[in-house]
């Protein structure tokens, strides 16, 4: 006989709706573990009254009704599943597994039965529909009429929240029954009504989220929140976990609840209670039990009365009516010798616990992951600073958590822990040995692909691109070439070469002009200002971001055996992976490369590509390596001199009284239209400037070459000596 049955993807129903997780029957218990929650619900052989099968939507399920009047379903099940599961039923339950049957017919009149906490309505011997009572929040009676409303459960697409019932009015019978309808609901119903004496009391107690200052009350089977603007009442089933975590400075306590169903304020939804302590603060209570039921009820776990701090009072007693243990750190010590490492989640400064089972955050928002729900962990850099990492943790769902801005002094600690718990980590390499030693994951061992090291390059790159477009909208703006004590103007125009306009706008100035509008120096001004601006943005276009020549006669590196791999299997990561980005390529094949176990083929070729690099490098050295030949078999350097014609663009000019600006001067400097032009100058140049120009151009003549440098500095000189002029 099988020992146990266990099913992996088996929904039961909480709260109205089918959630997900593991079902395992043994000879004990039937036992399901949610996977969302973590929460485990266990049912005993010996409470356990009538097991039926019920057919379901494409499958079909169990239906498990208890001696204590409790309803749990289970769906999920395979049609080659039902045999194998009602012999270990039999077998192991002593239970015949006969299947309920459903009325489909959709009558809206029946019987409502009351059988433990289930109210069933039905038609004859079929069932219509059966609602756990716990479900309800409150039921109201009218003339004939009850009305039951239900706990709303946020994850549900569709919820039920209100059912009416009609009762037909009985004048032979002796007790209303409507009243009757309505006790029956509200004995079973999930009503808290907070009647009665508090067991205890705890005033003032500081709560981070909700936050605010709350009087704590405590009662059998629920507590009380009674805060200045809000009150929350919580039942105590609805709590998952309890965690009493210290603060990293040491003088607080966090005592921390988690709870399913959330509590709510308006529209936002408390997963967790995050109440805060002071170490030093004390209290006293006296519970209002006798020593009899103290002993019998909780089993000797509590004593009449209870002193000393008020988070151990208080977690003592939630411990024991609650029935969950309470976690604390666990065995990882920080570097600043806490349980807690600091670090910011969502653009919220907080500290990160690593526990035995899992991880938790405190504070804003509050959350806990359990080591069961994560796929991997990454370390990647915080932003690019070497002072701080990012621990990044992925879930099984593809949800990723980034706890960032971590001290690189956590980093071994962090690691060593991770390690130790056997979590899987992403971006660690095959030689695991000298992971640690590494900065923040990244890898040493040029074989492996670091997919974030390039992301953070391209960000990089795109970064500066940015800055350099600022720059050149930056430089359009600027004064910095302004000169108020050079009389530029006078310069400019006694060197323009197109003169005429300017005659006619010192003409225009002594109002003596008779030009037309047209032709107005305003217009001329302005014309030449905007085609001075656009050439010069244009040749900046040109020129940004040069690029350094490069050496084609120097040997190829050697391409390493990752890329030789990711070369050849390209084509099939697109096909696998339809619709993935160009930029992702990389990232999924450095996942498939560590997962890859034989890799012999690919490093012997790289291995030889490396030989082939070492061997042509040497030869290059030890030839040319230096430059390259020039045609008459000497050698010259890598970078190129060009021959260029005798600038214009710049005169030298020793006595200070001008220039020629390229913009305005042509190819061919002598041309009789030019000396035509010169002729009618109306101002006579001084002999100092004719003379050093004369020298300049000779001396221009007799150089022949420049280099490339030194023309573009000379243009850039000459367009800002020309804008300035203007």
């Amino acid at each position: 006989m099988t020992d146990s049955l266990e099913y992996n993807d088996i929904n039961a129903e909480v709260r109205g709706v089918l959630s997900s997780g593991r079902l395992k029957l043994t000879d004990q218990n039937i036992i399901f573990k949610n996977t969302k929650t973590g929460k485990v619900e266990q049912i005993s052989v010996d409470d356990i009254d009538l097991i039926n099968s019920q057919k379901f939507v494409g499958n079909w399920g169990l239906r498990v009704f208890t001696k204590s009047g409790a309803l749990h379903r289970f769906t999920g099940f395979r049609d080659s599943e039902h045999e194998k599961l009602g012999k270990f039923i039999k077998d192991s339950y002593s239970q015949e597994m006969v299947e309920k049957e459903m009325c489909v017919k959709g009558w809206n009149w029946g019987t409502a039965r009351f059988m433990g906490s289930v109210l069933s309505f039905d038609k004859d011997s079929k069932t219509i529909f059966e609602v756990p009572l716990s479900h309800v929040s409150q039921c109201v009676t009218g003339k004939n009429e009850v009305t039951l409303e239900y706990h709303q459960n946020d994850d549900a697409p569709v919820g039920l929240l209100e059912m009416r019932f009609h009762i037909p009015a009985v004048e032979s019978a002796d007790d209303d029954p409507v009243e009757k309808f309505h006790q029956n609901v509200m004995s079973k119903a999930s009503v808290i009504s907070a009647s009665g004496e508090s067991i205890a009391i705890f005033r003032e107690i500081q709560i981070l989220t909700p936050r605010g200052r709350y009087d704590i009350k405590i009662f059998s089977t629920f507590f009380q929140l009674h805060g200045k603007t809000f009150d929350y009442k919580i039942p105590m089933d609805s709590v998952l976990r309890l965690f009493m975590l210290p603060h990293k400075d040491s003088r607080q306590m966090f005592f921390v609840l988690s709870l399913d169903p959330p509590i709510k304020q308006g529209q936002t939804r408390y997963h967790y209670l995050v109440l805060l302590f002071a170490p030093d603060e004390e209290t006293s209570i006296e519970l209002p039990f006798s020593e009899a039921e103290l002993r019998d009820k909780y089993e000797g776990k509590l004593e009449k009365e209870l002193s000393g701090p008020v988070y151990e009072v208080m977690g003592k007693v939630m411990k024991v009516l609650i029935g969950r243990k309470i976690t604390g750190p666990g065995n990882f010590i920080g570097h600043s010798g806490t349980a807690a490492v600091g670090c910011s989640f969502k653009a919220a400064a907080g500290y990160l616990y690593p526990l035995e089972r899992g991880f938790i955050y405190i504070h804003k928002p509050p959350l806990h992951i359990r080591f069961e729900e994560i796929s991997s962990v990454n370390f990647a850099r915080s932003g690019g600073s070497t002072r701080s990492f990012d621990f990044e943790v992925t879930l099984k769902n593809g949800t990723v958590h980034i706890f960032s801005s971590i001290e690189k002094e956590e980093y071994a600690k962090l690691f060593d822990f991770i390690t130790q718990k056997k979590l899987h980590v992403s971006n660690m390499g095959k030689d695991k040995s000298g992971y640690k030693d590494v900065d923040f994951g990244d890898s040493d061992n040029e074989n492996e692909p670091d997919a974030y090291l390039a992301r953070l390059k391209a960000e990089a790159r795109e970064k500066e691109d940015d800055d350099d477009d600022g720059d050149d909208s930056d430089e359009e703006s600027t004064d910095e070439d302004f000169k108020p004590n050079e009389n530029e103007s006078d310069v400019a125009e006694e060197y323009d070469s197109n003169v005429e306009g300017d005659s006619d706008d010192s003409d225009a100035s002594g109002g003596g002009g008779d030009g037309d509008l047209d032709s107005s120096p305003m217009k001329k001004h302005k014309e030449k200002k905007s085609e001075k601006r656009e050439r010069k943005h244009k040749e900046k276009e040109k020129t940004k971001n040069p690029t350094k020549k490069k050496d084609t006669g120097k040997p190829k590196r050697g391409t390493s055996a990752f890329m030789l791999w990711l070369n050849d299997t390209r084509e099939s990561i697109k096909r696998e992976n339809p619709g993935i980005k160009v930029t992702e390529i990389a990232k999924k094949g450095g996942e498939m490369w560590k997962e890859l176990k034989d890799k012999s083929k690919w490093e012997e070729a790289a291995n030889k590509d490396k030989l082939r690099y070492q061997e042509e490098m040497r030869n290059y050295k030890s030839g040319a390596g230096g430059g390259r030949e020039d045609d008459n078999g000497g050698t010259t350097k890598e970078t190129k001199k060009r021959k260029s014609e005798p600038s214009p663009t710049k005169k030298a000019n020793t006595s200070g009284s001008g220039f020629k600006s390229k913009e305005y001067i042509s190819d061919d400097e002598s041309t009789s239209d030019d000396q035509e032009k010169d002729k009618e100058i109306p101002m006579k140049r001084s002999k100092s400037a004719a003379d050093d120009k004369d020298k300049n151009s000779k001396k221009s003549e007799s150089e022949g070459e420049e280099s490339d440098d030194a023309s573009n500095a000379s243009e850039e000189n000459d367009e800002e000596e020309d804008e300035g002029s203007d």
